[in-house]
């Protein structure tokens, strides 16, 4: 069990390295969004245009990053949307209980489906070097890349999760693998 516990605190610095690289990517989009707002008003009074579609789409790019990053980091941290009307009275071990059983029922079985449906469409935007459709867009084929890429680290997060639950039950702590009181 140590051994599995090493490898989830491996497995947990890289998600929280991902949550950071995402914190990253957010303030650039903030940016480059300010940016095209401030670009568009500007363009009005100018005559000229000063943005362009590549912007806009490097701003939508970003977004998507963030989001299917920073999946794995919020599981993780145990940030993700939960309803906890009966959650939060449960014991440690009750709840150990319930995030083992939505992680093996709903969470690795949602993961392993994204990825087995996108990689033929990653697969085919690859294929072709599949570009966006407007003026002076960008590549799409990486960035389908990333659906994929995200959801197996979601999935590797979630058998990172099994693990401290599963500790968690047999009485050790998943952080210092001290016993636990149920």
């Amino acid at each position: 069990m140590q051994f599995l516990l090493r490898v989830s605190g491996w497995i947990d610095q890289i998600s929280r390295w991902l949550g950071g690289l995402t914190i990253g990517f957010t303030l650039i989009m903030t940016a480059v969004g300010a940016y095209n707002a401030i670009t568009r008003y500007l363009s009005h009074y100018m005559g000229t245009n000063l943005s362009s579609n590549r912007y806009i789409e490097v701003q939508w790019y970003l977004f998507s990053l963030v989001f299917l990053l920073a999946a794995a980091y919020v599981l993780q941290k145990g940030s993700h949307v939960r309803v906890d009307i009966f959650y939060s009275r449960l014991s440690v071990k009750q709840k150990a209980w319930v995030d083992l059983l939505g992680t093996l029922l709903l969470l690795l079985p949602f993961c392993a489906i994204v990825i087995f449906h996108s990689l033929p469409a990653v697969l085919n935007s690859w294929s072709v070097l599949e570009q966006s459709s407007d003026p002076a867009g960008l590549a799409r084929y990486p960035l389908k890349t990333m659906i994929p890429v995200a959801f197996a680290w979601l999935g590797i997060q979630g058998i990172s999760e099994v693990i401290k639950q599963v500790a968690i039950l047999r009485g050790l702590s998943p952080l210092n693998t001290e016993e636990v009181g149920s």
